[in-house]
């Protein structure tokens, strides 16, 4: 049970020695780095030693962690809301009409630009993949990555409102990507929300998506006004902080339960307990520890999902189309 996560926090302790000694890059970009070339090294071995079949046993052991449970039903939820607690609400309400913009109209129009330029590469290197799978995969790659944004957010100096804008929209469009990527499914494979090979029709498709959305943002809210209730009636930042922690796994497992929006709900709760739980229901003592615990979360979390990014390689295919497509893809994207 702890072999998985021991390795993964053992690679991320040394690839972050190498890392901070040698490199000196940006973590996430230092592991990554690290990870991918460690990756190669390995799968390099059996073109000495091909009998060893070190890359088949590597390969064994990273298809036994699910990787879409991972990181959807794990480690998104923690990554969400501790971005969102550094949201200003005041900011955020002045910029709502250009986030939820840049968050709906913004995301879809990079799914199709990305899923139609993926959709083309594949037409030119022969290599046959579903059109809808094509959109798929511009979902995926649309959303920016909030802990990136917010990281260099703060290492550079920008207008509050301009900050509240780009922050706001990074966070929102993982969860607005989120819904996308489950109504594509849906129509590409069948089914809403478990159903088995349904039709799709254009009711079924928008139910889905207020039921995702709308229903992901009221849990948000109901589970952290709840939260706050707590906070404001205790002042040890222990508890507190464990409050906090409940209120991040106990709402996303409920969101499962009901098919709403994990992440839009992350989302909602982070921002509400990040300016009214701070402002109303926190000691300095409970907003300095609060703080430290939810950024040693995010740091801890990015690094192994980022060693994790670099070790997949391993699992990808090696043909010279592949590798070229993937080139591209990453240009293009």
């Amino acid at each position: 049970m702890l072999e998985v996560p021991a390795i993964l926090l053992t690679c991320v302790a040394i690839f972050g020695y190498v890392n901070g000694r040698y490199l000196k890059l940006p973590l996430t970009v230092g592991l990554v780095l690290i990870a991918l070339i460690s990756a190669m090294l390995v799968a390099s071995i059996d073109n000495f030693a091909p009998d060893a079949g070190i890359t088949n046993k590597l390969k064994v052991w990273l298809e036994g962690i699910d990787f879409n449970r991972t990181l959807m039903e794990g480690m998104l939820s923690f990554l969400l809301f501790a971005g969102a607690l550094h949201v200003n609400l005041k900011d955020l309400i002045d910029s709502k009409l250009h986030v939820a913009t840049l968050a709906s109209l913004g995301v879809m129009i990079s799914t199709l630009i990305n899923g139609l330029g993926f959709y083309g590469l594949t037409q030119l290197f022969g290599i046959h993949i579903d059109f809808l799978v094509c959109i798929l995969f511009g979902v995926i790659v649309s959303p920016t990555d909030p802990v990136a944004v917010l990281a260099m957010l703060k290492r550079i100096k920008v207008p509050a409102r301009l900050e509240a804008t780009i922050a706001g929209e990074s966070l929102f469009n993982d969860g607005v990507a989120v819904v996308f990527y489950s109504m594509l499914v849906a129509i590409a494979f069948g089914g809403v929300a478990g159903g088995e090979g349904d039709a799709i029709g254009a009711n079924a498709i928008v139910g889905f998506f207020v039921r995702e959305a709308f229903g992901g943002a009221l849990l948000g809210l109901i589970s952290g006004y709840g939260a706050f209730l707590l906070l404001r009636k205790m002042d040890d930042y222990i508890v507190e902080v464990i409050t906090t922690l409940a209120l991040v796994t106990g709402a996303y497992t409920v969101a499962l339960h009901l098919h709403v929006s994990g992440p839009i709900a992350m989302v909602i709760a982070g921002v509400f307990i990040g300016n009214t739980g701070r402002r109303l229901a926190m000691s300095d003592v409970t907003k300095t520890h609060l703080a430290a615990f939810w950024h040693l979360i995010d740091e801890i979390l990015n690094a192994v999902l980022f060693v994790l990014i670099g070790f997949v390689v391993i699992m990808l295919s090696h043909e010279a189309e592949v590798l070229i497509l993937s080139v591209f893809v990453i240009l293009v994207s």
